[in-house]
C-alpha cells in the first residue's frame, strides 16, 4: 500500500447545484455548567457570518456553530439544513442523482450529528487518559501487555504511547469489512496484517491503529469501549445524547440526527481504484453490501459499521454539539467539573505535551490555533478545539457528505471554513500566534 491522504486529510472542491437556503437558529445561553458571565471573543461575529456565508452560498448544506469562554456558551447557532438530500432504502441513485428533498430537515442546535474520527478523542483518547489516571493502562507498556496475541512480525515493538501518536507502523486504512464481520474477527485480521512502517519510526495517521487501542482500552478497563465512557465519563456529566450506536429508539427519532453522504461512494472508490489514493490487494468484487441509501443514525465509516458493528476506537460516536462542548470543559477546566475530578492535571499534561509535529497524544496539535491549543477533524465535517490559554471551547459540526461527492468523488473541503472560523475566535494569525 503507498503513501496516501487520509479520510480526514482530503482537500476537495465544493458541490455544484444546491438551491439550500440559509436558515438559522440561535440560541446563546450558560449552559455549560461552569464559570460566570464570560466576556464573547471579539471575533464571534466574523466566525458566525462564515459559516453563514458557507451555507448561503451552497458549499455544505448546514452546520451547528457553538463557542464557549470560561465555561459559558457566548455562541450557539443552526444554519442550513441537517437533510437536504437523500432517498431510502431501495432508491439508489448516482452522485448526480441525488434526491433534492420537497420538505428538507432544518439543523437545529440540538441535532446529533456523526463525528467520525473525532471519536478517536472524544472517546478512545478520553478513555485512556481515564485510564493511564486510575493506573490501570500503561503508555510505554508493549500493546502485547493487554493483548497477549499481538505479537510476532514486528509487532511486539509497538506500544500504546505509539498507537497514540500514529507512530505504530500500522497500516492507516483497509476495508477491513471484506474480511470480517464483527469485532473478533476484525481483530483478528488486523492482528495478522504486516506492519506498512518500523514502529516508532515516523507518524502515519491510521485508523487501524485506534481500532487496535479501542481493543487495548476494552482489556485494560474489562468492558467494553462504549460501556466503559457511559458509566466512567459521559453518564457523570450527563451526557444524554452522547455514545455509539445511537440509532436505537423508533424511526421518528431518525429526524434527530444529521444526514451523512449517500452510501459510501468515496470508501466505494478508495476500493475498486488503485489510483484514488489505495492500493488494495485482492479482487474488489468480492465483497458487494456496499450500502445504497442516505446514512442518518447510522455511522458513516464503513469499517466502524459493517466491520465493528458500529462501536470502534476510531469511529463511531455521536454527539450534539453542546454536549461535545461540556465534554471538552473537561480538559479545558484541568480535568475537573462543577468540582468533580474526572482526571488529574498530571495525566492532562502527560496527554497534551507535543510528542511529534501537530501531534500529542491522540490530540491535533493545529499549527493555524494558538499555542497550547488542541483539538481534532472528522471526515463527516466536524471540528472540534480547545484552547486552554483563552478558556476557549469550539465545535464546528456539519453535514458536508449530505451535498454529495463531486465528478471527482470528494466531498466539500471545509478545511478551509475550520481554519477561518478558528482564527476569527482566536485572533490568531496564518501561523497561529496572535494577529
Amino acid at each position: 500500500m503507498r503513501r496516501h491522504r487520509h479520510l480526514d486529510q482530503d482537500p476537495i472542491g465544493r458541490p455544484s447545484g444546491l438551491r439550500a437556503a440559509a436558515v438559522a437558529v440561535i440560541g446563546v445561553t450558560a449552559a455549560c455548567g461552569v464559570g460566570g458571565r464570560a466576556e464573547a471573543p471579539p471575533g464571534l461575529g466574523t466566525a458566525d457570518s462564515l459559516v453563514a456565508t458557507w451555507v448561503a452560498e451552497e458549499r455544505i448544506p448546514g452546520a451547528v456553530l457553538l463557542v464557549s469562554r470560561d465555561g459559558d456558551v457566548v455562541l450557539e447557532r443552526a444554519y442550513g439544513y441537517a437533510r437536504l438530500f437523500g432517498y431510502g432504502r431501495g432508491q439508489y441513485r448516482t452522485a448526480e442523482g441525488i434526491d433534492r428533498l420537497e420538505s428538507p430537515r432544518p439543523m437545529t442546535t440540538t441535532t446529533v450529528f456523526d463525528l467520525a474520527s473525532v471519536t478517536k478523542v472524544a472517546a478512545t483518547t478520553m478513555a485512556s487518559m481515564l485510564l493511564v489516571d486510575r493506573d490501570a493502562l500503561d503508555l510505554d507498556a508493549p500493546v502485547s501487555r493487554y493483548l497477549p496475541d499481538f505479537s510476532g512480525g514486528g509487532r511486539d515493538a509497538i506500544t500504546v504511547r505509539q498507537l497514540l501518536t500514529h507512530s505504530s507502523g500500522l497500516s492507516q486504512w483497509m476495508p477491513i469489512y471484506y474480511h470480517a464481520s464483527n469485532p473478533d474477527e476484525a481483530y483478528a485480521y488486523i492482528r495478522d496484517l504486516p506492519l506498512s512502517w518500523t514502529p516508532g519510526a515516523e507518524r502515519h495517521y491510521s485508523d487501524i491503529g485506534f481500532m487496535v487501542l479501542g481493543r487495548v482500552v476494552e482489556a485494560a478497563a474489562g468492558q467494553e469501549l462504549g460501556a466503559f465512557l457511559q458509566e466512567a465519563l459521559y453518564r457523570r456529566l450527563g451526557l444524554d445524547r452522547t455514545g455509539f450506536l445511537p440509532r436505537t429508539g423508533s424511526e421518528g427519532d431518525v429526524g434527530s440526527y444529521a444526514a451523512t453522504s449517500h452510501g459510501n461512494p468515496y470508501e466505494r472508490r478508495m476500493v475498486h481504484d488503485s489510483a484514488f489514493g489505495y492500493r488494495i490487494e485482492g479482487d474488489p468484487t468480492a465483497w458487494s453490501q456496499w450500502r445504497e441509501y442516505t446514512l442518518e443514525g447510522e455511522v458513516n465509516d464503513g469499517n466502524a459499521h459493517h466491520a465493528f458493528r458500529g462501536m470502534a476506537g476510531h469511529a463511531g460516536l455521536f454527539a450534539p454539539a453542546r454536549e461535545l462542548v461540556r465534554l471538552l470543559h473537561v480538559l479545558e477546566n484541568g480535568g475537573t467539573l462543577e468540582g468533580v475530578q474526572y482526571m488529574t492535571p498530571r495525566t492532562l499534561a502527560r496527554f497534551l505535551t507535543p510528542h511529534l509535529e501537530g501531534q500529542a497524544l491522540g490530540w491535533q496539535l493545529p499549527e493555524y490555533a494558538p499555542e497550547g491549543a488542541f483539538g481534532h477533524t472528522g471526515f463527516t465535517g466536524t471540528f472540534v478545539l480547545v484552547v486552554p490559554n483563552e478558556g476557549l471551547v469550539l465545535a464546528l459540526l456539519t453535514n458536508r457528505q449530505n451535498a454529495g461527492v463531486d465528478g471527482e468523488t470528494r466531498y466539500p473541503d471545509v478545511g478551509p471554513l475550520q481554519r477561518a472560523v478558528t482564527r476569527a475566535i482566536t485572533g490568531a494569525g496564518p501561523d497561529g500566534e496572535g494577529s
